[in-house]
């Protein structure tokens, strides 16, 4: 399962596509050019219990890490997948 990316300099989004079809979105806002805000994260119950959510945010992290940029996870899923893993903290 691939977590793809798409991004127009306003917001974007990290997401899982099945046969052209949308089963996962985790979405983001630019709050700066070095920091952006997760606003919102969901998850079909077709891929319930399999770690997508965690898997697109740390897509997220990826990406803000070869960025050199922050992240703002004012989504309560994002913010609590930070909370529970202190290896990621650097991107806060």
């Amino acid at each position: 399962m691939e977590v793809k990316q798409r991004d127009d300099t306003k917001k974007g989004e990290f997401y899982v596509e099945e046969n052209g079809e949308t089963l996962a979105e985790m979405t983001y806002v630019w709050a700066s050019p070095d920091k952006f805000i997760i606003d919102h994260t969901e998850v079909s119950p077709v891929l319930g219990g399999k770690g997508v959510g965690k898997q697109m945010v740390m897509k997220a992290v990826e990406f803000a890490r070869q960025g050199g940029l922050k992240i703002l996870p004012l989504c309560p899923f994002a913010k609590s997948v930070f909370d529970r893993d202190k290896s990621i903290a650097d991107v806060l």
